[in-house]
């Protein structure tokens, strides 16, 4: 397999940091994350990928926050708000505004009288505000006195910054088989910001909640803070990124090191030949990714090679063969 990490993402004419001059990989990984706050790194580090292969890997400890934009909206207020006060959600593939209208429509929706997030006397909404109501209703087991609410975590109420390291292979190692995404998500976007795994969207329903993402596809947990379940036109390319073989410019690293592009090609049409990772080889024989249709919550739905380690510590050792991947 060859090589495919941070394909065309040089900055021309950009001054090389000081350790570039002994390697120059680092050199590309800082290019690639210029538009994110990087908090620690790059650096090299030995690491255990997730079928136990021993490599390098580069190590960058990063902001949840993307720099260019305030998060949100998510949960509108008032069943006569429009879209603009809410966020988007899943439906049936696509993604749908979450206005005051499809609060209201929700029963209807999902053939079930039990949805009612909103007071039918004033239209009021029923959401989350605050860190406490956040964590009682953003979790797989929520807390009963959260059903009917529009869920929603604020980054304002988090205690601290959310920042989160990634331990990413340079070069994709083979793995036996495709393995789905785990707990180390999909990969991190340019900005800095986390490429999740699919939203758990059935235990959300099935509490009679929903959790907007906003029109970037992201949301916010106490866990990992601002992450993206859905790639819209947000991502729209890496600075400095280029256009390949008729694709788009690469929007993210995988967690196996392997480049992550837009949905469609460069002139919109649909990428031929994807496997069932939605991945595939350009021209010249490097494997990449396409993220998944923005309703479809899966940005990829699996990985081809072996993967590295989110880690809350920066100085942490990765070892992905002791977790476990989602079922």
């Amino acid at each position: 397999m060859k090589p495919t990490i941070l394909i065309a993402i040089l900055l021309a004419g950009a001054a090389a940091p000081a350790f570039a001059e002994t390697d120059p990989r680092l050199a590309r990984v800082t290019d690639f994350f210029a538009a994110a706050e990087i908090v620690a790194g790059p650096e090299v580090v030995d690491c255990t990928l997730s079928q136990g292969a021993q490599t390098e890997c580069f190590s960058i400890t990063l902001a949840a926050d993307p720099q260019t934009y305030t998060p949100g909206p998510w949960c509108p207020k008032h069943i006569s708000d429009g879209p603009e006060a809410g966020g988007i959600w899943f439906l049936d593939g696509k993604t749908v505004d979450v206005d005051g209208d499809f609060i209201t429509r929700l029963a209807e929706i999902y053939g079930d009288t039990n949805w009612q997030l909103y007071d039918p006397d004033t239209g009021d909404i029923r959401y989350t505000g605050t860190l406490e109501e956040c964590q009682a209703a953003a979790r797989p087991d929520v807390d009963p006195a959260y059903q009917n609410y529009c869920v929603q975590c604020l980054p304002e109420t988090l205690p601290e910054a959310m920042v989160m390291t990634y331990v990413i292979p340079f070069e994709p190692v083979a793995a036996s088989d495709a393995a789905r995404t785990n707990e180390a998500g999909s990969g991190v976007a340019y900005n800095g910001v986390r490429l999740d795994g699919p939203a758990p969207v059935d235990a959300i329903l099935g509490a009679y909640t929903v959790a907007p993402f906003d029109d970037c596809g992201g949301h916010v947990n106490p866990h990992v803070g601002y992450h993206y379940h859905a790639v819209t036109d947000c991502l729209d390319a890496a600075p400095g990124a280029a256009e390949t073989d008729g694709h788009g410019a690469q929007i993210g690293i995988a967690m196996d090191g392997q480049a992550i592009l837009p949905h469609l090609m460069a002139d919109g049409s649909e990428p031929a030949g994807l496997g069932q990772c939605n991945g595939h080889a350009g021209e010249d024989g490097s494997y990449h990714y396409h993220v998944g249709e923005a309703g479809s919550n899966a940005i990829l739905g699996c990985l081809t090679a072996q993967t590295g380690c989110t880690l809350e510590d920066s100085g942490g050792i990765c070892d992905a063969s002791r977790r476990r991947p989602r079922p």
